[in-house]
């Protein structure tokens, strides 16, 4: 069977790069559940008429696809509307995400990266899983940068995403990740080590 090892933390910490070093490191595949979200956002997807039945038809772009920008600026900072949204849409994404990692060979890892892994009900699909953190100020300053919000937009998203301290009490990795990437890949190494010692015979498929 597959071992599923999963990472979570709040927007902007950094956990793709985690999974990234995580493929380096021997890890067979990495599922990014908002690549996943993405997707099923998509023109002809059937999530876009029931979000639009839900949200008005004002959250669908032009080309018939979702406008994340459009149906994050109506959520975020309106927790009965996101909850809404998660309920519509926690459920095809876990399917989505079952039929990907479990495409493994035996005995092999996939990486599952969600915001909400564990409040979502993703955390009984893995082995072990992982907390990614950065400070808040690390955090604004990458959603500012690469993904072109005003100060105020990162904040919002901050405050709609679950506490990180919440989470450390049932996790069995945190990666701080405010340093350099080599700072970051020791930690990631020496964590991938530990993971693996608790696996059967000690080694992973390659």
């Amino acid at each position: 069977m597959p071992y599923i090892l999963g990472l979570t933390g709040n927007i902007a910490c950094g956990k793709t790069t985690v999974g990234l070093l995580l493929l380096e490191l021997g890890a067979h595949v990495y599922v990014d559940a908002d690549t996943v979200v993405h997707e099923l956002y998509g023109p002809g997807q059937p999530l876009v008429p029931r979000l639009a039945e839900a949200f008005g038809q004002q959250i669908v772009a032009p080309d018939g696809s979702v406008d994340r920008r459009m149906l994050g600026n109506l959520v975020f900072g309106n927790p009965p509307m996101l909850r809404q949204l998660e309920q519509i849409v926690h459920p095809a994404v876990l399917s989505a995400l079952s039929s990907r990692l479990y495409d493994i060979p035996e005995h092999g890892v996939g990486v599952l990266d969600a915001v909400k892994l564990v409040e979502s009900g993703y955390a009984p699909l893995c082995h072990a899983v992982w907390l990614v953190t950065c400070d808040e100020a690390t955090q604004i300053a990458r959603m500012m940068g690469s993904r072109g919000l005003t100060e105020a937009d990162a904040r919002a998203r901050l405050a709609s995403q679950p506490s990180p301290e919440a989470k450390r009490g049932v996790v069995t990795e945190v990666i701080e990740n405010d340093g350099s990437l080599d700072d970051v890949r020791q930690r990631v190494s020496a964590a991938w080590q530990r993971f693996v010692a608790t696996l059967p015979g000690g080694e992973v498929s390659r």
